[in-house]
């Protein structure tokens, strides 16, 4: 069952709302066909539909899978893959145009009964009407389309003679018809639209939140390299100064280089691996902060005071989780609400952060990446453990532990 309905499942908010708009747009090729074109092959005066039906039920289907080839087109523009269908929307505003003269003229000259020309008329110039609508940028030149058809058709029928009555008939059914699908078809456009945009904004936050990252780890590194290079080249030209006027003092200054240059290799690897004064309450807010502005529906469970309980190796190896798993609810998946809570129990309790979210894909789009794995060995290096995966029902928990032993003598409450 999976396998039928992970085509749609496994879309993102975009992709599903474009690929439902796109398929609504498709059907109303042979709806078109159906109830306008069949209306050419009406029996008139009782007897067999003449070869002139059979004639105009073509011209009707030919126009409604250019109209309807030229809909994708223009959803293929919306979605930033193509290039506006120009000449294809030319194309089909000239065979709309074409054919709605041609049921005009039939109609003139009685060969078409009064009650299938007007539906003829006006079936085709809406249809046509709102998929040229579509591929154009401006709404004010879509309200322009249904005005100039509904103009158009009404001077056509004053100049072939028809009654006014006729004329102000194919005006007004011409001009809602195309207003309607107009309307239908730019909505639809501008929410294909909106929705990529959204989920381009999306993928934006999410790098964004990686950039950030990588600077804050570019700034630490520059902290603890900074000052200490400076001292040991200082140091080191000190100790080559007295060197050369034979002091014994340039052994000591070179010592002092060894335990500078030791120190920083120590820094830098509590650097990398995330343990340097991390605030994992500032880290948990900074989730708040991130989720809530993707659009999601975010809570964040924690109490600051039990949180500050806790050592640094602790509060550093929480905090990378709590990022990792920020990244990859932006990510991955299609979430649209998340659950964070940190408990922190007594000594001999241990620390325990969940993160929950949903919209998960029930097959995963890549190969699994390396995030989980770097962040099981950092709770590892304070003995804690990482489990993550499916929840059931779309939902994907993640959930880090880490054993009262490292917690600290402190007692807070949960």
């Amino acid at each position: 069952m999976s396998k039928l309905t992970g085509w749609w499942k496994n879309r993102g908010s975009a992709g599903k709302v474009e690929l439902y708009t796109r398929w609504s747009f498709h059907s109303f090729v042979p709806i078109e066909m159906v109830s306008v074109g069949l209306m050419g092959l009406s029996p008139q005066d009782n007897d067999t539909p003449r070869p002139l039906g059979a004639a105009v039920f073509l011209v009707v289907c030919a126009h409604a899978v250019l109209a309807g080839f030229l809909t994708s087109r223009a959803l293929d523009s919306v979605a930033d893959r193509r290039e506006r269908p120009v000449r294809l929307a030319a194309a089909t505003a000239v065979l709309t145009a074409a054919a709605m003269l041609l049921f005009l003229l039939l109609r003139r000259f009685g060969s078409l009964d009064d009650s299938v020309a007007p539906a003829l008329v006006v079936g085709v110039g809406c249809f046509g009407c709102g998929s040229i609508a579509m591929s154009l940028r401006r709404v004010r030149h879509m309200w322009y389309v249904p005005l100039v058809a509904a103009g158009g058709t009404a001077a056509v029928v004053a100049a072939l003679g028809l009654s006014l009555s006729e004329v102000l008939g194919y005006f007004v059914g011409v001009l809602l018809t195309s207003a309607f699908l107009a309307f239908t078809y730019g909505f639809s456009g501008w929410l294909v639209s909106t929705v990529h945009e959204l989920e381009h904004a999306r993928e934006l936050q999410a790098r964004l939140a990686v950039a950030e990252e990588r600077l804050r780890f570019g700034r630490d590194l520059h902290d603890v390299m900074g000052r200490n290079l400076a001292v040991i080249a200082l140091k080191s030209e000190l100790a080559v100064r007295l060197a050369r006027r034979e002091r014994p003092e340039a052994v000591d200054q070179m010592i002092e280089v060894q335990r500078i240059a030791r120190q920083s290799q120590r820094e830098v690897r509590d650097v990398v691996r995330g343990y340097r004064e991390a605030d994992l309450a500032v880290e948990l807010e900074g989730a708040r902060g991130v989720l809530s502005a993707a659009g999601m529906d975010c809570r964040v469970e924690f109490r600051t005071a039990a949180v500050r309980t806790l050592p640094s190796e602790v509060q550093s190896a929480l905090g990378w989780v709590v990022r990792e798993a920020t990244t990859n609810v932006l990510r991955h998946g299609d979430a649209r609400s998340c659950l964070i809570r940190l408990t922190v129990g007594r000594p001999s309790e241990a620390v325990t952060l969940l993160v929950e979210n949903d919209g998960v894909p029930e097959a995963p789009a890549g190969p699994p990446g390396s995030g989980l794995a770097g962040l099981r060995e950092r709770l590892a290096a304070v003995d804690g453990t990482l489990t993550a995966g499916p929840a059931g029902g779309g939902l994907f928990r993640l959930r880090a532990e880490v054993t009262g032993a490292r917690v600290g003598a402190t007692e807070v409450g949960a």
